[in-house]
């Protein structure tokens, strides 16, 4: 028995009782904040440092405040870094000259995780694994690895440069720049997006300008046709990373996001249209299939009631697909329409990808710019699909186990009951979710790791509800829960004795 005093007169006694969870919301709610050309942050080049910390601080206050719980941070828009590396230089969107130092000195990513945590987001770093000049990324100068390593890079009509993938010293630096990330950095996931071969308009649909790494590979005694081999070439990275995160850091999660429809006429309703499979040489059906990624989300930035090309029917598609059972988010353009209609159809695809993929539901915003510019939007999410906080959904192929639980401390302040908690494995933990029922209903907050306390209401002041118990859980950075302790809580009037 735990006795827990105040100056009321009055004593709480508690005691522990094994219960069933109350219900926590899972949901997979994310957004895209790009760096490349200056799109969502930094909102332009130069900026100082403390700007740049507001600038991502109110981001991340307006995703913590609308119940998301994920943040997809370009961190590699043009083969450079949006953190400190010793393998590429620091981005000109950041500091408006390429390789140039913040000043004063922070490292962004590092801010940006520990912010993140702060406010229990999940932070995965999305990377451009093959694009290493971009048309608004200013001049192509010594510090670029375009220069610093001339091997790896062809130039393209338009302007871009873009990192060869047949060259196997390619493969390895874009490996290496991933690992990198995933060993220094606390980050809870890596996310690439649908650029891998360059799109054909980029250099004036000609074909791509790898002959020498095409003739090596002959050489060799390759017998591939060359759109299989270019295909075998992003194949072998894809397989490559995800084996490698996992063997390094199981918990941090690999998503790519390719193009909306793997091939016309899969599914049948799409009739045409661009080909990622011949085009990018993106065989995404086989990434998936394959089990090489944790999540896949396809861009499917096409209405509902379009028939051609149907949100829905797209989204069934790649659910066939998913033959691993790997989660299945896909990303949806917030901003193509306006108004209500966008209300509606945002709002309307969420529900359909619950109703789908109802086992771990999930979308990501493209991009965090609509949530900020229409606060109708934003508001009519935020008070309708996503009106409860939610976790992101478990990785049960990474890891069942559950975590241990918490331990607890608790105290009477005022009109209030203090819980305080801590954990023998804090690096293991992601969140903790603190539960509590007055009367007969449960509620719950969820919290990042760094904190560890809460002030729960002992009585609801409109309805005067009493607080009749609580619980503290743990959840790992795989999104195992901890095993769930009720303490009931009896309120007795009687007399403290001195």
């Amino acid at each position: 028995m735990i006795l827990l005093t105040n100056c009321s007169k009055k004593i709480y006694h508690s005691k522990i009782q094994k219960s069933k969870t109350p219900t926590i919301e899972r949901e997979f709610r994310a957004a895209w904040i790009a760096s490349v050309a200056n799109i969502n942050w930094p909102s332009t080049r130069g900026l100082s440092t403390e700007q740049q910390k507001k600038e991502a601080i109110y981001l991340l206050n307006l995703l913590k405040n609308n119940n998301f719980n994920t943040v997809i941070l370009q961190v590699r828009p043009q083969a450079d870094a949006l953190y400190k590396s010793s393998l590429e230089p620091w981005s000109y969107y950041l500091t408006g000259a390429q390789g140039k130092t913040p000043s004063p000195y922070y490292d962004p990513l590092e801010f940006w995780i520990l912010e993140a945590h702060k406010r229990g987001l999940e932070l995965h770093a999305w990377l451009n694994p093959y694009r290493a000049h971009h048309t608004a990324g200013g001049e192509v100068t010594k510090a670029s690895v375009v220069r610093k390593q001339p091997n790896l890079a062809v130039k393209l009509e338009t302007g871009y440069w873009w990192l060869d993938p047949g060259n196997k010293d390619t493969q390895n630096h874009s490996y290496n720049v991933v690992m990198d990330i995933v060993k220094r950095y606390d980050v809870d996931g890596i996310h690439f997006d649908d650029y891998f071969y360059p799109y054909p308009s980029y250099n004036n649909n000609k074909d791509f300008p790898d002959d020498e790494s095409w003739q090596v590979y002959l050489n060799s005694g390759g017998k591939l046709k060359r759109n299989d081999w270019r295909r075998e070439n992003v194949n072998q990275l894809v397989k490559r990373v995800y084996k490698n995160i996992k063997r390094v850091k199981p918990q941090v999660k690999f998503g790519i996001s390719p193009f909306g429809f793997w091939r016309p006429n899969h599914p049948s309703s799409v009739t045409s249209g661009f080909d990622q499979y011949n085009e990018l040489y993106a065989d995404a059906k086989l990434w998936l299939n394959k089990g090489w990624v944790d999540y896949f989300t396809p861009q499917l930035y096409w209405a509902i009631n379009r028939t051609d090309l149907s949100f829905p029917v797209l989204l069934n598609w790649w659910k066939q697909e998913n033959t691993k059972k790997r989660h299945l988010w896909p990303g949806m353009s917030i901003g193509r329409k306006k108004g209500a209609a966008a209300i509606d159809e945002v709002i309307n695809q969420i529900m359909i990808t619950r109703g789908m993929v109802s086992k771990s539901p999930g979308t990501v915003h493209w991009s965090i710019a609509p949530l900020i510019d229409s606060p109708e939007l934003i508001k009519a999410i935020a008070e309708g699909p996503y009106k409860k906080q939610a976790l992101v959904p478990k990785s049960s192929w990474l890891h069942k186990k559950k975590p241990k639980k918490p331990t607890l401390n608790y105290s009477i302040q005022n009109d209030s009951l203090l819980v305080t908690w801590n954990h023998k494995n804090l690096d293991q933990i992601a969140n903790w979710v603190v539960h509590f029922k007055h009367d007969s209903k449960w509620s719950y907050n969820i919290f990042g790791r760094s904190i560890n306390s809460q002030k729960i209401p002992l009585t609801i002041e409109d309805s005067k509800k009493e607080l009749k118990a609580f619980a503290i859980s743990a959840i790992d950075k795989f999104g195992n829960e901890s095993v769930f302790e009720e303490i009931q809580i009896t309120k007795l009037k009687l007399p403290i004795k001195d």
